[in-house]
């Protein structure tokens, strides 16, 4: 293989689709009565769990030109997929598999592929500098089993070689996608046809590595004689490196002549967790696989990779979420695990988490709108009915619109009791939304409308941040905190069920006691003793450098994952505000803030009495916003030159 340099690792071809998994657990995929939506395809899950592992992966394929083909297509960009040749096809719909968990044995799942957009992929699909640009190329048998696919594969297989680049044959078999079987039969892992197997081994001899499972050895190798097999798939492809994947047994790699006993290839062990959920394992032990042999590691440190990767996906729900992110394995390869169930590893599944966090947020610039006690007082003592707190909130959007003009740090924090109409329009604004949970002003705390958090949330888009503000200080009576953080509790949990991210807002000096310079710390570090893990803080100005360390060095110890910090206002004046802004970004752990009254308290008063127009309060809420954007940008900018040796 050629030394020059080259932008990506790895390029898979073939299936994409979109995955419906059942959530219901033990039950038959009739009685599902709910479905979580996730990537899928092995090709396309093979590419997000080489990304997650800190390769440059690429994806050719086709998608639909409709909601679920974007969706495909959005979730590879976040998940650092080179995306340029998934392609829109106008005239067919993305893939779907439907797809259950019965028990440790059976695995539900129906393919609905009747002209589907991944399954039109054809030669002209293939750019011979797209490939000519990645080190590997991934093939997957399914995609053979059509002539336009098998032509289209095959092209990139003749152009990896041209250009130097490996080419690996996951043999990935489905009986039912080569016909043999009836659409009721998707698990169906084996059905021997001489037919499928001339074909597969007419493939063989162009590969650098073949992997299979031993059911897929079988069919390549034309007998169910494992060994035999393996000797059929050697006669083929005489250089090639043959993996065979066995389940809780590892997995046998043969680089060489094939010995006359399985058990004599080079081993790589299997880790002795939970099967809860085979699909999608050996797409997870492939992108282990790839981190290692496209690093050049020996080949036991890259069975070793793949086997964990493996392990993981057989714990988890899904087959893509569940590939874990080189932070994650690199966690379980140093430190292992106390759980056979490693979703269970709180730990874990934390890392998991935080690593694979759809978006980056070095920075986050909010407007919060979400207030609700303070509006009602206002359109009480205004004379205004309700119905006004909500047009008055589809203005404040306006204005953070307006403001922010597309900013990629920007966001906006609404409530659904008044805005809304405004929260479903700022889907659109490609913003980071907030959005409150709690009752406001209660304490204890309490939820807003919600006496089922895992209900009320599941109803919630995913890309609604769940804020909850709680007035608490460590030293108040026993009592209270007990509830307050049994509370805390739930809602984080519920949180995490739902695929929700947490903004966890405190604040201290309302219950009575004297806030000192480690309060704040005190606060934090009682909450992830709890094991609350909030991926973002909402806190006051800790009002010193003192407190600002001890804050930082809480969250770094506990949660180095966490996102950071937003600087709440509590209705400052923008002087007040801006030596708030000046102390903290200083400290990098605060990323922004998240401020309301502020920006909207005066325009908001005038409004509702009558004394300013709708124009005239956008305005004014836009420059406020304004305004605080670039007090935070000249702080930011100040502490970061006086951070350079020379700075001023």
């Amino acid at each position: 293989m050629t030394d020059r340099p080259r932008p990506l690792d790895v390029v898979c071809i073939g299936r994409s689709s979109v995955d419906l998994y059942g959530e219901q657990v033990g039950g038959r995929l009739e009685e599902m009565a709910s479905f979580a939506k996730y990537v899928g395809g092995c090709p396309t899950n093979i590419a997000v769990g080489s990304a997650r592992l800190g390769l440059k992966s690429g994806l050719i394929t086709r998608v639909g030109d409709e909601h679920m083909g974007r969706f495909l297509r959005e979730q590879l960009e976040r998940e650092g997929v080179d995306t340029r040749f998934v392609i829109t096809d106008p005239a067919r719909l993305t893939a779907l598999v439907i797809l259950g968990i019965r028990d440790k044995h059976s695995f539900p799942l129906i393919f609905y592929r009747e002209n589907c957009a991944d399954a039109a992929l054809s030669e002209e699909d293939i750019e011979e500098d797209y490939i000519a640009a990645t080190r590997a190329v991934v093939v997957t048998g399914t995609h053979f089993s059509r002539a336009n696919l098998d032509a289209a594969s095959r092209k990139a297989m003749a152009l990896a070689r041209r250009h130097g680049a490996r080419v690996i044959f996951d043999i990935d078999y489905r009986p039912v996608l080569w016909g043999l079987t009836g659409h009721g039969a998707g698990e169906e892992r084996f059905v021997a046809d001489d037919r499928v197997t001339a074909h597969l081994q007419s493939i063989v001899p162009g590969c650098d590595v073949v992997v299979g499972t031993e059911e897929e050895i079988h069919i390549a190798g034309g007998t169910t004689d494992t060994l035999a097999a393996v000797r059929r798939l050697r006669e083929l492809a005489p250089g090639a490196l043959i993996l065979v994947k066995r389940g809780p047994m590892g997995c046998t790699a043969f680089p060489g002549e094939i010995p006359d006993d399985l058990e004599k290839g080079v081993h790589g062990p299997g880790f002795p967790v939970e099967v809860y959920n085979v699909l999608g394992a050996g797409d997870a032990f492939m992108s282990g696989f790839l981190r290692g042999y496209l690093r050049d590691l020996p080949l036991a440190e890259s069975l070793r990779l793949a086997n964990a990767c493996g392990a993981f996906a057989v714990s988890r729900h899904g087959c893509a979420p569940a590939v874990p992110s080189w932070t994650e394995l690199d966690w379980f390869l140093r430190h292992g695990s106390g759980e056979r169930e490693l979703r269970k590893d709180r730990r874990l599944e934390h890392i998991h988490w935080a690593t694979t966090r759809d978006r980056r947020w070095p920075q986050l610039l909010a407007f919060a709108a979400d207030h609700r006690r303070q509006f009602e007082e206002l359109a009480t003592r205004s004379g205004r009915d309700l119905e006004a707190i909500g047009r008055f909130k589809d203005l404040a959007l306006e204005a953070a619109a307006r403001a922010a003009a597309g900013r990629a740090d920007a966001g906006i924090l609404l409530d659904d009791r008044y805005a809304g109409d405004a929260l479903a329009r700022a889907a659109d604004l490609g913003c980071w939304i907030g959005r409150p949970i709690e009752e406001p002003g209660a304490v204890p705390l309490r939820f807003d409308d919600a006496r089922d958090l895992g209900t009320r949330l599941r109803e919630w888009p995913r890309t609604h941040c769940v804020k909850c503000l709680v007035f608490y200080h460590p030293d108040d009576p026993e009592a209270l905190r007990e509830r307050q953080e049994d509370r805390l509790l739930a809602l984080f949990e519920a949180a995490r069920g739902t695929g929700h991210e947490l903004l966890l807002e405190v604040i201290p000096d309302r219950t009575g006691n004297r806030v000192a310079t480690d309060t704040l710390a005190r606060v934090l570090d009682r909450f992830y003793d709890l094991g609350i893990m909030p991926d973002w803080w909402k806190l006051p100005d800790p009002g010193s450098d003192a407190a600002w360390e001890a804050v930082t060095a809480v969250v770094e110890r506990r949660d180095p994952w966490c996102r950071g910090v937003l600087l709440l206002g509590l209705d400052a004046p923008e002087a007040v505000l801006a030596e708030s802004f000046a102390r903290a970004a200083g400290h990098p752990l605060c990323k922004g803030f998240a401020v309301g009254r502020t920006i909207f308290g005066g325009a908001a008063e005038r409004w509702f009495r009558g004394e300013i127009d709708d124009a005239g309060a956008i305005a004014e809420m836009a420059d406020r916003y304004r305004r605080l954007i670039a007090l935070w940008e000249r702080a930011r900018g100040s502490a970061g030159a006086a951070r350079v040796p020379g700075g001023g």
